[in-house]
């Protein structure tokens, strides 16, 4: 593989290994992006609420991609890691979405302690993954 800098494409990946790398790649942007802006702000708003989800819908896409390309689940640290990332961002974006709605002004100004912790155990599939993809040369 190689990277073509005026293309700004990775040669040599199939379409859905692009495909796929695009969604995770977007999950972590929106994710972080999420994150980072409500720790900073100290306050949950909505928008963060939309990237939550967004990053949550981009994760799962590319994870169900990534695992028809490895021709189904397989059981390992990063499979593991990977439902309990999942799930902790389902719950994450779940509970925003009911603290916003229930307009619990303590709960929107301290909610992003959870969140920094959420965001740190995501990483840890996503950098797996990658160490993974890049051992079976994906």
């Amino acid at each position: 593989m190689a990277w073509d800098s005026t293309a700004g494409q990775i040669q040599g990946m199939s379409p859905m290994v692009r495909a796929a790398v695009l969604l995770m790649v977007s999950a972590l942007t929106l994710y972080s992006i999420g994150v980072w802006s409500e720790r900073w702000t100290a306050r949950l708003e909505p928008w963060h609420v939309v990237l939550f989800w967004s990053g949550f819908v981009c994760d799962t896409a590319g994870t169900e991609m990534m695992r028809r390309i490895a021709g189904g689940l397989q059981f390992n640290l990063h499979s593991l890691t990977g439902a309990l990332a999942l799930a902790l961002m389902l719950g994450h974006a779940i509970w925003a979405t009911v603290v916003l709605r229930h307009h619990d002004e303590r709960a929107r100004a301290t909610f992003h302690r959870i969140s920094v912790a959420v965001w740190c155990l995501w990483l840890v599939p996503f950098f797996t993954g990658m160490v993974l993809g890049r051992r079976l040369g994906v």
